[in-house]
């Protein structure tokens, strides 16, 4: 039977970060990172089922909660792109340290942006998949749109997420520029699965084809006909779980 367990450390900003880490029965074989999406948590379903299920297939899987978000200390306002490469960075680290190796990487959404720019701190990753995650991350200014003109004025804001509010500075909106996710795919220099449902109302099936586009061998785009942006039914989410579980026992 597999185990979870706490897996706390310190993330970018100093902030105790709280995490889970999925063990598998026996020697795991590797591990995975994951990496949630915008405004999200480790606790949302699609980050659950996926890390009991790479748990189940033999990974160590980890899940946590980016800096200001879920059960992690901070303040979300102070947080950005920049912040959560950093805190994936110290994931990765705080992984390998425990003596879970070879590590791959799993970002949703904005997650898996924040994933593939990651990347390239990270030379103990070997395999990266992201799902629905967009080409740009300025992307995610879209869920804001109506507070852009506070926030361009140097004006922190609140914005409403899946009806939730959360407070955001004008470095966030700032921080966005400095970020060229295609230029970063291209540069990957590792194996890279792209897993996107076309029905995605959230982040438009576009953007898969972009980024494989950008990205070089070896590379796949697993597509899929339904899943949306959540994977949420029951048979989407085992259909994501086997493309991913396929994926890294290829490539880890």
């Amino acid at each position: 039977m597999t185990a979870v367990e706490p897996f706390d450390f310190v993330g970018s900003q100093g902030a105790a970060l709280s995490g889970r880490l999925h063990r598998p029965e026996g020697r795991a074989q590797g591990s995975v990172l994951l990496a949630h999406c915008f405004t999200c948590s480790k606790d949302l379903n699609t980050m659950t089922r996926l890390a009991k299920g790479l748990a189940g297939g033999g990974y160590a899987a980890l899940r946590f909660d980016f800096t200001g978000l879920g059960e992690s200390a901070g303040d979300f306002a102070e947080t950005s792109v920049s912040a959560n490469v950093s805190d994936l960075t110290r994931a990765a680290a705080k992984l390998i340290q425990a003596g879970f190796g070879p590590c791959g990487l799993l970002g949703h959404s904005l997650g898996g942006a924040a994933s593939i720019l990651a990347a390239h701190r990270l030379k103990t990753v070997r395999s990266l998949v992201t799902i629905g995650t967009p080409a740009d991350a300025g992307h995610v200014r879209q869920l804001f749109v109506d507070q852009l003109h506070h926030l361009e004025a140097g004006q922190p804001a609140t914005i409403e997420v899946a009806e939730r509010p959360f407070r955001i500075n004008p470095g966030f909106v700032d921080d966005l520029q400095h970020h060229d996710v295609l230029t970063s795919v291209s540069q990957l220099g590792r194996p890279y699965c792209i897993v996107h449902a076309t029905d995605d109302g959230v982040v438009g099936y576009d953007n898969a084809e972009r980024l494989f586009k950008a990205a070089a061998p070896p590379k796949e785009l697993a597509t899929m006909s339904s899943g949306g942006h959540m994977f949420t039914a029951r048979a989407d989410a085992d259909r994501l779980l086997e493309t991913v579980l396929s994926w890294f026992d290829r490539t880890l």
